[in-house]
Order: C-alpha cells, then structure tokens, then sequence
C-alpha cells in the first residue's frame, strides 16, 4: 500500500486537533474530490485495519477491499464506497480512541467528518427518503405526538403489530424495535416554574445556575429524566430554569446529512442560549448527544461565530457539572438511600467529549454503591438502530453489553443516553426497567 508521505509510519503521541468543517467551500460539495479523499483516506484505513471491531464500517470497507481484483483500495469501485458511508453513525470512537493518524498527524485522518461530508454531498443530491426525513424531524412529531389524545393513539399504534408492519413498510422502522413512548404532560409541561437565579454560587468553571436545554427525547419522551434532573440541581441548591421555544439541537440532520437544516436549527436556538449565558446561566442537557452538538459539531462547522464559542464554553455534561460543583466542595454528599451494584453504559457521544467518567464518579459517591462501567457501544446510534436495513445489525453490536449487564446483576441498570439504555433493555427482554443516572442519583439523596 501507498505512503502518502513516504517512509514508515508512525502515529502521533500529540493530542488529537479536529480542523472545522469546511461545509460552505466548492470544494467540500465537488463529489471528484470527495472521492479523491475517500479514496485517501480508505487506503491509510486499510493498511492500519485498528479499527476493525469498532463499528461495521470498516469492516464493510476491509471486505470490499480484499474482494477487489487488486486487494487494494485502487480495486474497489467509487460507487460501492456510499456502502461504507452508510454502516457510519458518526459516534466518533474511531477518530477519538483508535486512529494514529488524526491531526495533528500530516496524514489528517478524519474518518467521522469525512462519512459527514460524503452524507452532505449525497443528501444535497439526492435527498433523503420520507422515512429518514421523518424520523429525524424528532420536534415536529414531538410537537404532534404527545397532543392530549393523540399521545394514547401513537403510543397505542406503537404496540399492534399490524400497525407496525405499516410503520415498517411506510417509515422504514423495523417492526421489532424498541420505539419510545410519548407524553402529553411534556417536561415543560411538568416544569412550569423558573428560577430567578438568586443565590448561585460560582465554582471553577461553573457559575451556579443552569439553564436546561431539555432536549426533543427529554421533552416529549422521556420528562421524568428532566424533572429529576431539575430536582438534583436544586437539591444541591443550584438555580434553574428551561430553556424554552428551542429546536432540535441538530443531531439526527447532522447524521442524515442535512448540514441546511443543521444551520437554520442554529439560527433558531442561539439566541434563546445566548440570552441565558448572558444573563449568567451555564447551560446543559441530559442528552449526551445534543451535548456534543454543542460542544463540538456546531463550533466545527461555525468556527469563525463567537456566539458559538460562548455557548460551547458554557455547555456541561450533567455529571461533569456536578463533579465541578463536588471539587469545590458544594455537592450534597448526604444521599439516604444506597444504589447497590450498578451496571453503567456509557454512551458514545459521552466518551468523545473526553470528560472522563464523571457519572460513574459521581454515582460512587453514594454509600454502598459499586459502578460496574460498561463503555462499548450499544448499537443505537439515533436511527441506526431501529431502521430495517440495519436493526439486525445493531442487535449484534449491542449483544456484548447486554452479555456484561447480565453477568453484572445488577440491582440498576443505566446509560447517559437513554436511548441506547432502552435499546440493551429491549435485547435482554428479561423485564429489565432502564433508568438514567440522574434518576438514580435522585433515589439516592430520596428527593
């Protein structure tokens, strides 16, 4: 195999830059240089192979090469290339744990933004299929699902198998995936009331008040985690309030390739987090991914937007904020209730955002309490794991963390992402109930 630079390899012991992406120049939309660059890129992958058991992208891309009639990249034909592109789910792992090559490395290996770029072009010309377009609109049937009545309708529709072979054929949603209820009593429904921010104690890089950012799962799926998320801040006497009239945090049209809307979802929602962070409020959600977006897609793709760069400055991960709040001495250590043994996914999105394990962390601080870590990928990965062309898939990626969950027995079982909690839940169909780790530190202080 070719050496762009010549001589031997050798990876880099510096630690890993990410470069912005280039999303609004020529030369990122020019498929002729896509290729080239997949091309590239394809070949580095294919002599290094570390990341064979990551996700099944490359092992999609290292069976294409040795299939070809020159076991080279050079053999394998450009359009089979969008067959790799489409195993991608851009967790990220491969650039932030695996790959040598990453920058600030000459060879510039971004395989993630590269799958995003290839994701962009072929979605600016060819767009996506009513199903993907569907699926990743995730406020809009948010908004439309969890209407009084019309919440038991889709949640009822969610549980007959006729109608979910209707969904199969319509949606692309694979009639035996988990799919998550909706409710009407929404987490802006439940949290009404606002804090005024009185009170807030600054510590490190924290300022003592938070402003939610509930998320469209958190809002419309999953209420109860926002609530005790609320509870637990303010038990550890932390001001707060929601932030409210906000769009998806971009996501799911991130991973469909859809960077427009990805914008005009930034335009919709910077100034309500800006307002927040002026008025002295740091800013956070339960989510892991709607996290990163924050933290890392949107000022890549908006490098040169200050207003960016303060919101990611002041955007947290739950847990991280509450260990900040711990090093200096201000979290409530007083829990009343143990937890027991613990089995802990952490999420994918989580990881990348290289905070350490700030949940485990925190979780162990209860007495009596063993977390049992479990940091291999679930297999979700938003739609990846329930459409029809890759649920099978996503089952056998996620087989090795429901195998670690029952060897834990765990008296709990959770992840920072729900999302991937309820897709292991639904493989080990042992009647495990997920539960997310703020939910479980609101047990233990018995708020």
């Amino acid at each position: 195999m070719s050496n762009p630079e010549g001589g031997i390899r050798e990876g880099s012991l510096e630690a890993p830059t990410r470069h912005p992406l280039e999303w609004r120049t020529p030369e990122f939309w020019d498929r002729a240089a896509l290729e080239a660059e997949m091309e590239r890129v394809f070949d580095i992958c294919h002599g290094c192979r570390r990341c064979v058991s990551l996700c099944h992208a490359f092992p999609t891309l290292f069976d294409l090469v040795d299939q070809s009639t020159t076991m080279e990249v050079d053999g394998v034909a450009k359009s089979d290339y969008a067959k790799v592109v489409e195993q991608c789910y851009l967790c990220d792992l491969c650039y932030q744990t695996k790959c040598p090559y990453v920058p600030p490395h000459p060879w510039n290996v971004d395989f993630p933004h590269l799958m995003l770029r290839a994701k962009a072009v072929a979605f600016r010309e060819r767009g996506a299929g009513f199903g993907a377009q569907v699926l990743s609109s995730t406020t809009t049937v948010g908004r439309l699902a969890s209407i009084p009545v019309v919440v038991e309708a889709v949640n009822w529709g969610n549980r007959q198998p006729p109608l979910r072979k209707a969904m199969e054929r319509t949606l692309g949603v694979h009639r035996e995936a988990e799919v998550p209820r909706y409710h009407a009593r929404t987490a802006k429904r439940r949290l009404r009331r606002d804090d005024d921010g009185a009170g807030a104690v600054a510590a490190g890089p924290t300022r003592g008040k938070v402003a939610i950012f509930a998320t469209c799962y958190g809002n419309y799926n999953r209420p109860q985690m926002v609530e005790d998320l609320a509870a637990v801040l303010r038990h550890n006497r932390i001001p707060v309030k929601l932030i409210r009239h906000e769009q998806c945090c971009g996501m799911p049209k991130l991973e469909l390739g859809d960077l427009e809307q990805v914008a005009r979802y930034r335009e919709r929602n910077l100034p309500l987090l800006l307002e927040a962070v002026d008025a002295g409020w740091d800013l956070t959600a339960p989510i892991p991914s709607c996290v990163l977006m924050f933290r890392q897609e949107l000022p890549l793709m908006f490098p040169g937007d200050p207003d960016v760069q303060r919101v990611k400055q002041a955007f947290f991960d739950p847990f991280d904020y509450l260990m900040h709040r711990h090093r200096a001495g201000l979290l409530d250590t007083d829990f009343r209730h143990s937890l027991g043994t613990v089995a802990l996914h952490a999420p994918c999105h989580q990881r990348v955002q290289n905070i350490g394990p700030k949940t485990k962390q925190v979780l162990e601080l209860i007495p009596n309490t063993v977390v049992s870590a479990i940091e291999r990928c679930s297999g979700h990965d938003g739609t990846y794991g329930v459409k029809v062309a890759t649920y099978e898939r996503a089952r056998r990626i996620a087989r090795p963390v429901e195998q670690r969950v029952q060897q834990v027995q765990p008296a709990h079982f959770a992840s920072d992402c729900p999302m991937a909690a309820a897709h292991i839940a639904h493989g080990l169909a042992d009647g495990t109930a997920p539960e997310h780790p703020i939910s479980l530190l609101r047990r233990a202080y018995g708020i």
